[in-house]
């Protein structure tokens, strides 16, 4: 596994996804890049379970009751993180996003092999909200009753998220 620089993206509320109001996305660029299907079982170690193997679906949806990471296993894809107002990034098999609580996500377009990891910390039950404004308010409560994690997903405990995510 690579050491790396984590970037961090931060996106306001555009009405509909609400987003996280403290805390950034977080991106491993390249952090298995070695090896992206030994990924998996390092998000279990790290205490990130409750897992998946699948795609990202093709339109705007968030978790109000849990952050969420994926991690690329194949293929490429462009994103759409943080709604409509947010940004588009491109994703490649190594590359690991953290998703704050309330982080709208959707896929664009992908390679035909693109697959990810998904994961939760403490292996925490996810709903999917795809932004309905009967769904917001209940959705916003949710959001800022999620508990920060313990660890973080790629590096454990020394890793990051906890460095960045602390200081929120």
């Amino acid at each position: 596994m690579i050491t790396l620089n984590v970037v961090t993206y931060f996106f306001e509320d555009d009405g509909q996804i609400p987003n996280n109001p403290n805390l950034p996305v977080l991106l491993y660029a390249g952090a298995f890049q070695e090896d992206p299907f030994q990924a998996e079982a390092r998000l279990k170690e790290n205490n990130w379970r409750n897992s998946w193997v699948n795609g990202v679906f093709g339109y705007h949806h968030y978790h109000s009751n849990s952050h969420e990471v994926l991690a690329v296993l194949s293929g490429t894809a462009l994103l759409a993180i943080g709604g409509e107002q947010g940004k588009e990034i491109e994703v490649q098999a190594g590359d690991v996003l953290v998703l704050p609580a309330g982080t709208g996500h959707k896929k664009i377009r992908s390679s035909g092999s693109f697959s990810v990891t998904g994961a939760y910390p403490d292996g925490m039950s996810y709903n999917t909200k795809t932004g309905q404004s009967g769904e917001r308010p209940q959705a916003l409560e949710d959001i800022m009753r999620v508990p920060l994690p313990d660890r973080d997903p790629v590096y454990g405990d020394e890793g990051p998220l906890i460095r960045i995510w602390a200081t929120k």
